[in-house]
């Protein structure tokens, strides 16, 4: 039995079906959904988890945590990222309905509030992270300046404005998530070109150093702070907190497709950036840098093949991570039909270069990476990917579900609301204490 054959970007709201045979509702959409395989959708995913941001994880999660406490949190922050991930997975088709962005699922089990709450949630998330992928785009460009000159006459925000205009460009030529195809190819090959770069110089360099210092800096306080801050990092490096809106561009059917793409993400996905995140704390121990390619020595031409590749990587990975608000503005004024039609595209240099400036202003005016991070993981990532899992899955499946698997949902939603709060303090105190340190438009 097949489903009707309509355009999925009439504007018009239409029926398909099931793995199951049952008419399923998708929403209105002014971008294409249905027409990836799961092995794209995996990529698109890969391609977020191993992006510039794993060159940072050797400084942000393994200097404050230790080999221990590092090891052990990334091993269990891929199992219950996945773990989250699946159970929304399952409820993009709940009740009848194709779920395409987070705010809908939300709205849908909730009420309007809670779809109010869900977007700014998700959209402080996209924010925050973008402004970290401009902030390491800009790093990666001072990064190759240094290498030729090093007078300062060039500093880190002149860097981050020129990323931004790039990523500006990039999200103007590429109208939807779907069209990124052959440049997460692209993707892929940098993201490896930077990774087995950064892995074999820290090699070497580990090789020929002296004894490291692996003791977690700092005193008693600022160790507990540090600690928690670290925790939010590692949530963050798995978690998109847009889930509904990459599984919306999955083909039939989305449930068992989207669970391949997840497996492939969690257990391929994820080796490349163990190996980078060790490889770089046992080089350097505790004076790794929160930018990896900062610590390593090698040949010039290597580390410049290194920098650009980030950079690269990193543009098209921001893309993916604005999409949700680019599909929301294309959707709500009615941007549809050929992307270079002029209407379409003095639309995306308004509004997509608009928004990217708004971000590009922020990340240079504090460009604290790791800070970042810590927050974005504490007030967004904790509460979309975990918190909100756990409750939806709980209010969704609650007449199936034995009171034991329920208990467990409780424990899950009460400890990672705690974990939340005190993250959020954790990453506030350490931007307070770096705003003292530097000052704005800093140099880093």
């Amino acid at each position: 039995m097949e489903g009707p054959n309509d355009d999925v970007n009439s504007g018009h709201r239409k029926m398909v079906y099931s793995e199951d045979q049952l008419a399923v509702e998708i929403p209105e959409t002014a971008h294409q959904i249905s027409q990836d395989s799961w092995f794209q959708v995996g990529f698109v995913l890969t391609t977020g988890i191993n992006s510039a941001y794993v060159l940072g994880y050797s400084g942000t999660i393994m200097v404050p945590l230790g080999w221990i406490g590092g090891v052990v949190g990334l091993v269990v922050a891929t199992a219950i990222s996945l773990y989250a991930n699946a159970l929304i997975a399952k409820l993009h088709e709940f009740g009848g309905k194709r779920h395409i962005r987070y705010r809908d699922l939300a709205g849908f089990v909730y009420g309007q509030r809670a779809y109010s709450l869900t977007w700014a949630l998700q959209y402080v998330n996209l924010f925050m992270i973008n402004t970290g992928f401009i902030i390491l785009a800009g790093q990666a460009l001072k990064a190759i300046y240094v290498l030729f000159r090093d007078d300062h006459d060039m500093k880190l925000p002149y860097f981050i404005a020129i990323a931004g205009f790039v990523c500006g460009l990039f999200a103007i030529s590429i109208p939807h998530l779907s069209a990124l195809r052959v440049w997460l190819g692209f993707s892929t090959f940098f993201s490896q070109v930077y990774i087995v770069i950064a892995f074999v110089l820290s090699l070497i360099d580990g090789i020929h150093a002296p004894a490291r210092d692996y003791d977690i800096p700092g005193s008693k306080t600022s160790k507990i702070f540090t600690t928690i801050g670290a925790a939010a990092n590692l949530v963050f490096a798995f978690n998109t907190g847009m889930l509904p809106e990459i599984q919306a561009t999955v083909k039939q059917p989305v449930v068992k497709n989207m669970m391949k793409a997840l497996y492939f993400q969690f257990t391929a996905g994820v080796l490349p950036m163990y190996l980078v995140t060790f490889m770089g704390y046992w080089a350097y121990g505790s004076n790794t840098s929160t930018y990896l390619l900062n610590s390593v020595n090698g040949p010039v031409w290597v580390k410049i093949m290194a920098n650009v590749t980030a950079f690269l990587q990193t543009v098209i990975a921001l893309h993916i991570f604005a999409s949700p608000m680019y599909e929301f503005l294309d959707t709500k004024y009615g941007i549809k039909g050929s992307a270079m039609t002029f209407r379409n595209l003095s639309f995306r240099v308004m509004v997509r270069g608009g928004y990217l400036t708004i971000n590009t202003l922020v990340s240079a005016l504090l460009p604290f990476l790791g800070d970042f991070m810590s927050l974005t993981g504490a007030i967004s990532t904790f509460p979309l990917t975990f918190i909100l899992a756990n409750h939806m899955y709980l209010v969704a499946k609650k007449n199936k579900l034995p009171s034991i698997q329920k208990l467990w949902h409780w424990l899950n939603v009460c400890f990672f609301s705690f974990m939340s709060i005190a993250a959020a303090v954790a990453a506030l105190r350490l931007i307070a204490v770096d705003s003292r340190t530097y000052h704005v438009f800093a140099d880093l």
